[in-house]
């Protein structure tokens, strides 16, 4: 008898959960061990400003490991959205698929919502002067704008800013984890599908 792996690609594992049947069922889920960090033979690497994902095994870290995962399903049961808040930005991102949130989702979804939308200037103007100030000259330093030479005029900084250079150094995704008291505090709600995305440096 064939048997498939828990976390197999695929619709082996019943229905896809709504938000609606998720919130009526009140049911916990269960995260993907990537993404809770707990993976024994994979740890992922993925860069929220660049995209680039990959993993290592810390038995060899002698190599990055493609991210062969990337169908997987993000949480058991599957569902259809997975809510995410951070401790170091205001954003929350909503990670959508109908036939159920997979690895890959979370990190296209949260490269795009990162790299590709910009601080309002609500937002930026919502920052102590001394944060505003590190946020622009991260962002020069990022476009390359710090990398001028002494006999060249110094490139004009940017006049934009992405989500990406908020979160400064802090790019590399940690792990996802449960945070009601968090929850409630950001959106004044928890449920089972609200994760904190932790991030590092490296």
């Amino acid at each position: 008898m064939d048997t498939i792996g828990k976390w197999a690609a695929g619709s082996s594992y019943g229905p896809v959960l709504s938000q609606t049947d998720l919130y009526l069922l009140n049911t916990e889920l269960e995260l993907h061990p990537i993404l809770a960090n707990e993976s024994g033979s994979f740890q992922l690497i993925f860069n929220l400003s660049n995209g680039q994902t990959s993993g290592y095994n810390p038995d060899s870290r002698d190599r990055d490991l493609p991210f062969n995962q990337k169908d997987e399903p993000a949480t058991l049961p599957r569902v259809e959205e997975l809510i995410v808040i951070t401790e170091v930005s205001p954003w929350c991102t909503t990670i959508r698929n109908p036939q159920g949130v997979t690895l890959g989702d979370v990190c296209t979804t949260l490269f795009k919502e990162y790299s590709e939308k910009i601080v309002t200037d609500k937002e930026f103007d919502s920052l102590p002067p001394r944060q505003q100030e590190q946020l622009r000259r991260y962002a020069a330093s990022s476009t390359g704008a710090g990398n001028w030479q002494y006999y060249s005029p110094a490139p004009a900084p940017p006049s934009q800013y992405r989500r990406a250079d908020w979160l400064r150094e802090k790019v590399f995704f940690d792990r996802f984890m449960r945070k009601d008291h968090y929850a409630k505090s950001r959106l004044g709600y928890a449920a089972p599908n609200i994760f904190v995305l932790i991030l590092s440096t490296y």
